[in-house]
């Protein structure tokens, strides 16, 4: 349920380090986290995006842009902040900013929920309705997923929605999306997609959902 280019895309970056700035910008970014939905995005397909160069400094940076019409952040800074407190420092020192996105025009016609590209993290706002709408079934992965944090799947002849409810899209961003990218970020070891994933799937679940419910 996700799609991504990884850490081997994200260490020619840091060898491109020194190309005119605008190249730089134009590389795509690295981790996808979570399309909604189950088509494949086309490989051409690319939303603009803030992308965020690394800078060597200290503490994480919090960027926020409003979520635009019909969408909301379902967490706030303060809540990411006090979510990344609570992680072993070792998991945390590398990243440098977290952004909230807004959600465009563009980008509403492939959804993420998150993203990593580098040191940075990027977390996408949800419908406002908190009900996401799909045209195709969602794969065991996503209905597992959902089920784990409190997401319900319904069918309705041939829709499928997906709601939350606050609190539990709530905890689905703070302890499996958020920590998902924490764990790409840290992911040094990997360059193929699936094994990337999995690493990101298993980080997730340690210390994020295990750690969350008092399990670790």
């Amino acid at each position: 349920m996700t799609s991504r280019v990884h850490h081997h895309q994200h260490h020619q970056r840091a060898l491109r380090g020194d190309l005119h700035r605008t190249r730089l910008r134009s590389i795509r970014p690295a981790e996808a986290h979570r399309q909604r939905g189950t088509n494949q995005r086309s490989a051409a397909f690319s939303a603009p995006e803030t992308w965020h160069e690394p800078q060597g400094s200290t503490g994480i940076r919090f960027v926020y842009q409003s979520p635009g019409p019909g969408y909301v952040h379902p967490v706030t800074i303060e809540e990411v902040r006090q979510r990344i407190a609570e992680l072993p420092a070792q998991f945390t020192r590398t990243i440098q900013v977290v952004q909230f996105s807004a959600m465009t025009r563009k980008r509403s016609l492939f959804p993420l929920y998150g993203m990593q590209w580098g040191p940075s993290i990027y977390l996408y706002p949800i419908e406002e309705s908190l009900q996401e709408i799909y045209h195709s079934p969602p794969t065991p992965q996503q209905q597992i997923e959902a089920r784990m944090f409190g997401g319900v799947w319904r069918q309705i002849d041939r829709v499928w929605t997906l709601t939350w409810t606050p609190e539990s899209i709530r905890d689905f961003y703070l302890n499996n999306v958020l920590v998902h990218e924490i764990g790409h970020v840290n992911d040094l070891r990997n360059t193929n997609s699936g094994a990337r994933e999995r690493y990101a799937n298993w980080f997730a679940t340690e210390y994020g959902y295990r750690a969350s419910r008092g399990r670790v």
